[in-house]
């Protein structure tokens, strides 16, 4: 019985304040009043995988962080873009994704962090010693897939803009939020795979002088169609060297 009450309290305590119709009638924040001691007391931290307990701190239980697939040193052409995943998107990383993106779980974003840092090659997501400047060495720069303002203001944030913040305080790396989207709104969920490859929603486009080296960042991976728009618009405003990384990754592109 206490599980899914659980359950209900967590969901509640990640919605995003423009989603949280319930709450708008009291005087403080959603997020201020459902994180507080008391009600964190109540609603114990649970995995985000299979909504049992999970240790304070980790979006994960054990048995669901065991499930991770992880996919190894080696990154995949998507759309002509290299681009290097952490995990697979299935069953918990799948549920990680979704809790970032569409339930407002922005801290989610500092765990999905740790595990690309721990597990992305050094050549590829380099680590900047203290002290170093980074912008005045050779280290690519966090470019995240930028949100459609439509969208931006219904969700509150760009969840790829939250998760390259993430890696650059691991990281040391530096954040070029560098592009923009306009045009038609719209999701890639459910569209099918050849519409999503020739036409991603909306015009991706460089607002801001783009870095040398860039590594494009999102939460998830699936056809490209959106990396490789990135990848177009960077390298026309001047990009010599343009990646991707990710959390994770659809198997089979």
């Amino acid at each position: 019985m206490l599980k899914p009450v659980l359950i209900r309290l967590r969901n509640a305590r990640s919605l995003s304040p423009l989603n949280a119709a319930p709450f708008r009638l009291l005087a403080a924040p959603p997020f201020r009043l459902l994180n507080a001691a008391p009600f964190r007391f109540l609603a114990p931290p649970l995995c985000w995988g299979c909504g049992d307990v999970a240790r304070r701190g980790e979006p994960l239980c054990l048995t669901c962080r065991r499930t991770l697939r992880h996919l190894g040193d080696e990154h995949v052409y998507l759309a002509g873009v290299a681009t290097w995943a952490a995990v697979a998107y299935e069953g918990a990383a799948r549920e990680l994704v979704r809790g970032l993106k569409f339930r407002g779980g922005v801290a989610l974003a500092d765990a999905m962090a740790a595990l690309i840092v721990a597990n992305a090659p050094a050549a590829l997501l380099p680590v900047v010693d203290a002290g170093q400047d980074p912008l005045a060495g050779h280290v690519p720069a966090l470019v995240p897939v930028p949100l459609h303002p439509a969208r931006r203001r219904r969700r509150g944030f760009n969840q790829a803009a939250v998760l390259a913040e993430a890696l650059a305080r691991r990281t040391g790396l530096p954040v070029a939020d560098c592009l923009s989207r306009s045009g038609r709104s719209g999701s890639q969920v459910g569209r099918p795979r050849p519409a999503r490859l020739s036409a991603p929603p909306g015009r991706i486009r460089a607002h801001a002088l783009v870095p040398g080296r860039t590594l494009v960042v999102d939460d998830v991976a699936t056809t490209g169609a959106t990396l490789a728009a990135c990848a177009r618009a960077l390298r026309a405003a001047g990009t010599r060297d343009v990646r991707a990384i990710t959390f994770a990754r659809a198997l089979g592109r």
